[in-house]
């Protein structure tokens, strides 16, 4: 593990998470991915645990913690299971994280309590069919009608969108602003006019909901825009800068996971008469993988201080996400290299690892999206 100093309370949050994803998660996680299952009882064992909300200030009903324990606990989770990080990951970053910073008071007593516990699901709706990382060209619209704005549109591939009770959605209330005309409002998943479109048949996270959603003349409350009207885009791209440092822990969870199965297989299997793990070739791989991971986590956790410093952490939160992604999907292709024909079947879990890789490079922002923020935050640094 990296040499940075943790508290107690961060070595004990980790220690938790390990133990609850060896005893809880690892046993049901390979079934919950083939019957494409939404671990309903883990989440609900995660909220009572408090890691629905560990950002969450305790006066409404969270944790309470930092972030780096966040990223502790969460790569913990995602060993066992990426879709069950996937889960704990919108409700604590994506949902719980900006209502906590843009909310108004009576909005946080409102709504962070029972998201914090569990007894709520949130999701985060920015992404459309035809507004993916071009968020700023979306269509979905919310017209104030009174004491409502009326929303009209369409959101895609939405994380918990079939299970969420409640649920951040960005539209525009002046399209001709283009971003500057976005809002951000919460919106309770039952309000009529809300209604749950296909659920995606996906590669990978196989065991969450990735949903669309259709918007017709919903009623949401004035009471309930986020923020002020045209902060939506500033909303989301703050939300993203942490979420990011989120995906990235994910990443090295399943890369970590990917690394550990694929040294106790190299130390069982035998070939020509002794382990594969004493070939030189192999050895050369392992040590590969483990340098990878280790790097990533390291840019995981600078990035995780930083933003607990209240420091700018916008170009190290897209370095962690781009470089712990791509270690993802190099680390688990070599697992099921190592693996051989048996990595290629369902018998052992390096493939689940590998399906669950790919979309860390693509979710919260694709690594195309993480290079140009990056490479923008050095040219201004630079001169």
């Amino acid at each position: 593990m990296p040499i940075i100093n943790l508290s107690e309370e961060q070595k004990m949050v980790r220690n938790t998470s390990r133990e609850f994803t060896e005893n809880e998660i690892k046993p049901v996680a390979a079934i919950n991915d083939r019957e494409h299952k939404f671990p309903k009882e883990i989440i609900d064992k995660l909220g009572k645990l408090g890691f629905m909300g560990m950002n969450v200030p305790e006066q409404y009903g969270g944790s309470g913690l930092d972030y780096l324990s966040y990223i502790l606990a969460l790569e913990e989770i995602c060993k066992g299971c990426a879709s069950t990080g996937a889960i704990m990951s919108v409700n604590n970053s994506l949902v719980s994280a900006p209502l906590k910073t843009f909310g108004n008071e009576n909005q946080k007593s409102s709504f962070l309590k029972d998201l914090a516990s569990g007894n709520k699901l949130g999701c985060f709706m920015l992404s459309e069919p035809e507004a993916g990382s071009d968020a700023a060209s979306m269509k979905t619209t919310a017209t104030l009608d009174g004491d409502n704005y009326i929303l009209n549109g369409t959101k895609s591939w939405i994380t918990n969108g079939a299970e969420a009770d409640l649920a951040i959605v960005f539209a525009s209330t002046d399209r001709s602003l283009k971003h500057k005309g976005v809002s951000a409002f919460i919106v309770d998943m039952k309000t009529p006019g809300v209604n749950i479109g296909k659920l995606e048949d996906k590669l990978g996270i196989r065991a969450t909901s990735t949903a669309q959603v259709f918007f017709e003349d919903c009623k949401v409350p004035a009471q309930n825009l986020l923020g002020s009207e045209g902060e939506g885009f500033k909303i989301a791209l703050y939300t993203l800068d942490g979420g990011r440092i989120g995906i990235a822990a994910q990443a090295v969870g399943i890369a970590q996971a990917a690394l550990e199965e694929s040294v106790r297989y190299a130390k069982e299997r035998r070939a020509f008469g002794k382990t594969i793990s004493d070939f030189q070739g192999l050895q050369f791989m392992i040590a590969d993988m483990a340098t990878r991971v280790e790097a990533s986590r390291l840019l995981v956790w600078q990035a995780a201080v930083m933003k607990d410093r209240d420091e700018r952490y916008s170009k190290q939160s897209a370095m962690a996400k781009l470089f712990a992604a791509e270690t993802a999907m190099w680390v688990t292709t070599k697992a099921i290299q190592i693996h051989g024909g048996y990595g290629y079947t369902t018998d052992y879990p390096v493939e689940r690892y590998f399906r669950d890789a790919k979309i860390t490079e693509i979710y919260e922002g694709t690594s195309e999206i993480q290079r140009i923020v990056i490479a923008r935050e050095t040219l201004k640094e630079i001169e």
